[in-house]
């Protein structure tokens, strides 16, 4: 039976990879900016901006049985190259929005119901030039697992950790093959992610088929956070 999902970003990336897993099968709520790239997809598009906008309840449907939070961003620099106001702005769109977000849905959320959000391998394991970001993330987890806790058995929150996704938002880390070569050798597996890696465990994760996961921050990251092969 096809479920309720609201995708928070879909227009591309992760989050549109996810809405072209599910739309054929389930009623898809997108959240997003832009229309952009959804055209041919049987969803439905509410204008927003994670960053400035207010998610307003009776924009939403009634009995939502999935979500997932799929913003983020790549700021990767020296400590003494950011800002206090690029800390802010990490957390205001990586973990502010998505609290205020989840605020607002969790009176609308179906018993069974399954959330999913993203973080960073960074979070786990010690990377320079991630501080921004891993402090960012590591909110995320943090709130992920204290969430499931709060909500079982009602509501099941899971968090999904990527490493280097080929994404827009990856793209001036992967602009040239030499930088695609160098990031892949980084990884036991010896590539970068692609979004169907990171979307098909997302969707696991939103079905019936994962109904005794949760509080769980999930690797997907082609074994960077576990393996040591040098």
């Amino acid at each position: 039976m096809g479920k309720t999902i609201l995708l928070i970003g879909g227009s591309y990336g992760i989050g549109f990879e996810m809405a072209k897993a599910l739309h054929t099968d389930h009623t898809v709520y997108i959240a997003s900016r832009t229309k952009e790239g959804l055209h041919g997809l049987n969803v439905n598009h509410i204008t927003f901006d994670a960053t400035s906008d207010s998610l307003e309840a009776s924009q939403l449907p009634d009995g939502i049985d999935g979500f997932a939070y799929c913003p983020g961003s790549i700021n990767l620099k020296p400590l003494k190259m950011l800002s206090m106001e690029v800390f802010r702005e990490e957390m205001e769109l990586n973990f502010f929005s998505l609290v205020n977000v989840v605020k607002t849905i969790m009176p609308k959320m179906s018993e069974g119901a399954s959330m999913v959000f993203f973080s960073t391998v960074a979070v786990g394991t010690g990377m320079p030039f991630h501080t921004s970001i891993a402090a960012a993330k590591g909110a995320i987890e943090g709130f992920a697992k204290s969430l499931a806790a709060e909500s079982a058995p009602k509501v099941r929150v899971n968090c999904i950790a990527p490493s280097l996704v080929d994404t827009p938002l990856a793209g001036r880390l992967l602009s040239n093959d030499k930088k695609r070569e160098f990031m892949s050798q980084r990884h036991p597996l010896k590539r970068v992610g692609n979004t169907t890696d990171i979307a098909n465990l997302a969707v696991f994760l939103l079905s019936d088929k994962s109904t005794w996961v949760t509080g769980q921050i999930l690797g997907v990251d082609g074994g960077m956070s576990t393996l040591n092969i040098s």
